[in-house]
């Protein structure tokens, strides 16, 4: 691993992310997406980077990577997760294979502390124990576009935003797409989409089939854990007036993911006939006011996650379930005061519920406003803002934000930024039989800084320092033999604000097009995490499961007769499976090799290879990885 480490160096300043379209445009120091979809940091956040419109400036000093539909494509394949790492400081761990529960981590971050939307929903599972988003469950093909912030950014998005935000947008458009892939261990994706627009009526319809038979998820194991699931979802728009649209989107999916557990007697990770159903449906529906000074879009959205956990050795009965929905009414908008003053505007209702198996149905609910203004001059922007929560349980919590860009010429862009977070206590965290009603929400301040080289000929270059210190984490508190007060008729653990930590570091983002037809791109990123609380028996110690280096390299030839060859090596460090740093990671390193050949117009084959060399590997100790795998497809549009 280690000797990979020195290329990086050198690597990551040639190889990179995007590459800047338009050179010759003069227009305000703003830099559309490259040909490969990606977008340095200090390029322009586009209204289609607003996900729920007006909710970032034009133009942003915040760390902002955009991943398009032919990056998507590009990757090929169901895996979010592989599009992700196209991304700068993105690390995740993976319980198994496909449909497995997967969290991504961003900055060293917990995976519970990104904000995930889909088509603008809050999508993460309110019922879980960590209010986390599980990315097992959201697959690539129907995505049009993905859209990631890093840094905390409460001001603007509210509780979870500590390592950022992480929008995914499906399919819309004018278009009809099929797509059908097969490939090793019997897998099979299908996905078709279709859409119209006939003026005042737009709509896209999207569907997808996924399944394998997949392989152990527990590396003791020999038995193969499939999964199997179906999408299907719509986003629709409708001109009312010449300035008032409505909107709506639906999205559902349900799965079935066989998982390996720990039975009895040795109750360690091994081959079982577990399996777990799960039912998403995320929807959506609001109007839109846009003239030249006001943006207004108020909306209802609501998220619903159900999981159904079987175990044949225990009857037919499920042996745990649970429910969580949260359901938000919003306000947003955007006024242009002044050419040059522009003020972000908003106000949150939301109301979450959850019960499971063993745990009676409970409530909460948030309410919130924000605003943030922004001021531009000639080749200068500065944001500022502020937000005020107010939850039913921990009471009030207030965040601060701001970011600021400079250009210091054509094509090189100094920008900043300062962002506070918090998370708020999860359903689970409060009522649970291990929940404790006083715990208060997490909180973070972060800080980065970078320079953006953009008009360099043939290469483009970024790069970011960045510094996150949270406080208050919510940590599980065992009770076994403790007599603290905190134990009181809770003999098995609750939940305490006992975290403090520290994630700190750089990225690189370039890309570098030494003649026509080739593309070299690259990410890479030194992560420096600490637990830093005081007088627990692991300060000092590097977070569990987070690598201190990452890095994904690429390289793209298409041939004059239009055969696309392409590689990707994604290489991470090694890590520790436990906040103890008594169980190692050992660091890997991942190569994919790809390839798409158009056989008419709008038509593609395409195939790769993934996991070129077999290399045996783990993001999560005890939990197998995926082997070398072979798959190929056709897919056209028209």
């Amino acid at each position: 691993m280690r000797k990979y480490l020195f290329l990086l160096g050198a690597a990551a300043l040639v190889p990179g992310v995007a590459h800047a379209q338009e050179r010759d445009q003069e227009v305000d120091f703003c830099y559309p997406p490259g040909p490969d979809g990606v977008q340095l940091l200090a390029g322009c956040a586009y209204e289609n980077l607003i996900v729920v419109p007006g909710n970032l400036p034009d133009e942003t000093g915040r760390g902002v990577t955009v991943l398009d539909r032919e990056t998507i494509e590009q990757v090929q394949g169901a895996d979010i997760v592989s599009v992700l790492e196209r991304a700068p400081a993105v690390t995740f761990s993976r319980n198994g294979g496909s449909g497995s529960f997967t969290g991504v981590r961003v900055r060293g971050a917990e995976a519970e502390q990104l904000l995930v939307l889909v088509d603008g929903i809050r999508a993460a599972d309110t019922a879980s124990p960590g209010g986390g988003f599980d990315f097992g469950n959201l697959l690539a093909g129907n995505l049009d576009r993905i859209e990631l912030l890093r840094g905390s950014n409460s001001t603007i998005w509210g509780s979870d935003a500590i390592a950022g935000v992480l929008a995914a947008r499906s399919v819309e458009g004018e278009f009809t797409r099929m797509s059908a892939e097969v490939g090793s261990r019997e897998s099979l994706y299908v996905t078709g989409s279709a859409g119209f627009d006939t003026g005042p009526y737009r709509a896209a319809l999207y569907s997808g089939l996924a399944r394998s038979e997949g392989f152990s998820s527990a590396a003791a194991g020999t038995e193969a854990d499939g999964f199997d699931q179906v999408t299907a979802g719509a986003n629709a728009s409708f001109d009312l007036t010449r300035n008032l649209s409505a909107i709506g989107s639906v999205r559902y999916s349900r799965g079935e993911l066989e998982i390996d557990g720990f039975p009895a007697p040795d109750f360690t990770l091994a081959d079982t006939d577990e399996t777990q159903e799960t039912r998403q449906v995320f929807a959506r529906a609001g109007l839109v006011y846009d003239d030249e000074r006001l943006r207004i879009v108020p909306s209802y959205q609501v998220a619903d996650t159900e999981r159904a956990n079987f175990d044949p050795a225990f009857g037919t009965d499920p042996t745990y379930t649970t429910d969580g929905t949260s359901e938000r009414a919003e306000l947003r908008g955007r006024w242009g005061a002044t050419d040059g003053m522009t003020l972000h505007f908003g106000g949150e209702l939301e109301w979450r519920r959850f019960s499971t198996l063993f745990d009676d149905e409970q409530r909460d609910d948030t309410r919130a406003a924000y605003m943030q203004a922004e001021y531009r001059a000639s080749g200068f922007e500065l944001a500022a803002g502020a937000r005020v929560d107010d939850h039913s349980v921990f009471g009030s919590e207030v965040s601060f934000g701001g970011d600021l860009t400079y250009a210091i010429r054509r094509g090189v862009r100094l920008r900043a930024s300062f962002g506070e977070g918090f998370k708020a206590p999860t359903l689970f965290q409060l009522f649970s039989d291990y929940g404790n009603r006083a715990l208060q929400p997490e909180r973070s301040r972060s800080y980065d800084a970078g320079i953006v080289f953009s008009d360099l000929e043939t290469i483009d270059l970024g790069l970011t320092v960045f510094r996150r210190d949270t406080e208050n984490q919510i940590e599980f508190a065992s009770c076994f033999g403790s007599s603290d007060p905190i134990c009181t008729d809770r003999p098995f653990g609750t939940y305490d604000n006992i975290g403090v930590a520290r994630a700190q570091g750089i990225e690189l983002e370039a890309s570098y097009e030494p003649v026509e037809g080739l593309r070299l791109q690259g990410v890479y990123a030194y992560i420096d995490t600490e637990n830093r609380t005081p007088g627990a028996a692991n300060a000092g110690n590097v977070l569990a499961r987070r690598p201190q280096h990452a890095a994904t390299l690429v390289a793209d030839y298409r041939l004059p007769f239009g055969l696309e060859l392409g590689a990707d090596w994604r290489i991470v460090s090694e890590s520790f499976d436990d906040a103890a740093n008594a169980v190692p990671l050992a660091g890997y390193d991942i190569v994919t090799l790809r390839a798409a050949m158009p056989l008419y117009e709008g038509v593609d084959l395409f195939g790769r290879v993934e996991n070129v060399f077999d290399t045996d590997y783990q993001t999560a100790a005890g939990y197998n990885s995926a082997p070398r795998g072979v798959f190929m497809g056709i897919r056209g549009e028209l």
